[in-house]
């Protein structure tokens, strides 16, 4: 059995943008990133259907948001290990 191949966001939107110029057909396109042409197609339309709201209001920069949760995650992080040693002493 195929794993599932996983493809980061980058990656879609070189893609994207290719297929948006029109330069070479979706054909061609999946022929050179290895990708069904289906798939080019649903991530064209995603993109289109999501292009507006980065111009929002309320648009939150991505980074920002993950850097704010990151750090949060690292705060929890560091206190359950300063939980878990000092437990490991107490059962020394």
């Amino acid at each position: 059995m195929k794993s599932k191949r996983k493809f980061t966001p980058e990656f879609k939107t070189k893609v994207v943008l290719d297929a948006l110029q029109e330069r070479e057909s979706v054909t061609e396109l999946s022929k050179k990133y290895s990708l069904n042409s289906e798939q080019i197609n649903k991530w064209k339309r995603e993109f289109k259907a999501k292009a507006s709201l980065l111009f929002s209001s309320d648009y939150k920069e991505p980074e920002k948001a993950d850097l704010q949760a990151k750090q949060k995650l690292f705060e929890i992080i560091g206190q359950q290990k300063v939980e878990i040693d000092f437990l490991k002493k107490a059962l020394s």
